[in-house]
């Protein structure tokens, strides 16, 4: 047993995250003698789970906005707000860990006023850790956020808030009701995928699970009907009962990844264990998508699909820990628009399957809006690493001491390693939120590295021609480093297409047989240099090239 009850999983708890949405049912009587029933639901904050927040908004009535006293606004706290608003919501504002040394609750209320636009007078003032203000929370609860409207006679109509796999009652369901009743036994349709189920059981978290007979309009619950596949159960469906038909709820769309790169096993013989691992979490995470690739290099191993940087990190964490496999993760690439001259549009995932240069038209690559929020005395560092990595300034704005900008990035830019340059850079006072605005044509090309005359298809990137000449130095140099030295020369090349744009050469390992002069027998020496000549010429034919898995490992990581 565990005293934390929510953020449960080891990797919540150590970054101090919510990756998995959290909802609870309590029994609430207030100052005043009357008695509420409260569904609370606790959202991750982060934006690769942004579509899940927003559903979660659309499932109840109000928000309460908590920002850490000590810190100030987040730039993620700003796109949750706008989440909020675009749900209608009330909102109430929390000023948390007012217990801290480093609590300024006016200065971060100000914050909230200028940044963010809404009245924060009246903000309560909370500390988790104590207790402090809770009985104000639970009041402006019940006060200050409506209640929620359905009519308990029209038609089934519930959304679907989330779901995740249990190993003894297979899929259980997160459902709002927003009209009508469910009860346990009836036949339930998920209208997107035009599916229907049996209900077992119907319940609510309290925050155990415990059985109820049936679920009415504004309440939050679960449902369990024999499910056994979570892509069966997409977040934002509208399920109602199985002959009857409704609206479907506005919103709704499939989840996509946006961030691929792939899985390798460094000890090849727990490519099956891999296999098993990944089939696994995949029951849990109908956002993860995945297929088997094979690396010349790298050898099995699979192309997975993930929503950002943090659900990779997420998913790769869990894989290492939870199965006890070694991984080699390939750099993250993004989905690039490959325009052919015949007219039609393809996707390439993986930048190794880009076709040939006189088949294709333009390339276009994903952009994103990012917001920035930084204290003044770092801005010029931070607008110094958004016009490196090609960013277009669309505002900048001032609350206080605070700077928030807001840039037009390329998304390839920022899968690197965008968000550790920004944390070093304002040491750690930063904070980094995105959300996708479209593709955009740019000079795109494949930049691939030969080692020994041989394409190594796990270092292939995508990259901005006027930057491919630094990133292929970068690259060769880097190589040259990690590669241990055989008996013959080794080039490393960095290549567009046919061209050489970086090249370093590995010399070889050599016996100096001049050292020794065997007695005085120059006729020995010379036949002797004669055939260590012939030999290396040999072994320059038919020589393969082993590079560690050290080597791949840091070339994968960088960014150039």
């Amino acid at each position: 047993m565990q005293a934390q009850m929510l953020d449960s999983m080891d990797i919540e708890r150590e970054r101090g995250i919510t990756i998995k949405a959290n909802t609870v049912r309590i029994n609430y009587t207030a100052l005043n003698g009357e008695s509420y029933v409260l569904n609370l639901i606790d959202t991750p904050g982060h934006v690769d789970f942004a579509y899940e927040v927003s559903r979660s908004m659309r499932a109840v009535e109000g928000s309460l906005l908590v920002v850490d006293s000590s810190q100030g606004v987040e730039a993620q706290t700003l796109a949750n707000v706008y989440h909020a608003l675009d749900a209608d919501h009330e909102i109430v504002p929390i000023l948390n860990k007012i217990d801290l040394p480093a609590s300024d609750c006016d200065r971060v209320a100000e914050q909230i006023e200028d940044v963010i636009g809404i009245d924060a007078s009246e903000a309560i003032r909370v500390s988790a850790k104590t207790g402090q203000g809770i009985v104000e929370t639970l009041e402006a609860v019940v006060h200050r956020l409506p209640a929620p409207k359905g009519d308990i006679n029209a038609p089934l109509k519930a959304m679907l808030v989330d779901s995740w796999y249990d190993s003894y009652l297979g899929v259980i369901v997160l459902v709002r009701i927003i009209d009508g009743k469910l009860k346990k036994g009836e036949r339930v349709k998920f209208m997107s995928n035009n599916t229907t189920h049996h209900v077992d059981r119907i319940g609510v978290f309290r925050p155990q699970m415990e059985m109820i007979d049936e679920l009415g309009p504004g309440e939050i619950g679960f449902l369990t009907a024999s499910i056994k596949q979570v892509r069966d159960t997409r977040v934002g469906d509208t399920i109602c009962h199985d002959k009857q038909t409704v609206v479907a709820l506005p919103g709704f769309k499939p989840a996509q990844p946006v961030v691929f790169c792939g899985l390798f096993p460094v000890d090849a013989t727990q490519f099956e264990d891999l296999r098993d691992s990944i089939d696994k979490l995949a029951l849990n995470d109908a956002s993860f998508s995945f297929e088997m690739e094979t690396s010349a290099a790298l050898g099995f191993g699979f192309r997975c699909g993930f929503l950002g940087l943090l659900h990779l990190e997420v998913i790769r964490d869990r894989i290492e820990r939870e199965y006890d496999i070694d991984l080699i993760t390939t750099a993250p690439s993004v989905i690039y628009d490959i325009h052919m001259r015949d007219g039609r549009v393809e996707q390439l995932h993986n930048p190794a399957d880009m076709p040939d240069l006189t088949l294709v038209d333009h390339l276009e690559e994903p952009r994103i809006k990012a917001t920035i929020l930084v204290p003044d005395e770092y801005l010029g560092d931070v607008l110094k690493l958004c016009q490196d990595r090609r960013g277009m300034q669309m505002d900048l704005t001032y609350a206080g001491s605070r700077a928030m900008v807001v840039y037009d990035l390329p998304l390839n830019e920022v899968v690197f390693d965008f968000y550790d340059r920004l944390k070093s850079v304002t040491k750690g006072y930063a904070s980094f939120d995105y959300q996708m605005i479209g593709y955009q044509q740019d000079n795109l090309v494949k930049m691939s590295i030969l080692v020994n005359d041989e394409p190594v298809d796990a270092l292939s990137t995508m990259v901005h021609r006027d930057r491919a000449d630094a990133r292929g130095r970068a690259m060769v140099e880097k190589l040259k480093d990690l590669i241990p030295r055989h008996m013959f020369k080794i080039p490393i090349q960095a290549a567009i297409g046919g061209k050489v744009i970086a090249r370093e050469t590995l010399s070889a390992m050599r016996k100096d047989v001049t050292a020794k002069c065997y007695g005085g027998d120059a006729t020995r020496k010379k036949k002797l240099l004669e055939k260590q000549k012939a030999g290396k010429k040999k072994m320059r034919q038919f020589g393969k090239v082993d590079i560690p898995q050290e080597a791949f490992i840091s070339a994968l990581k960088m960014d150039g």
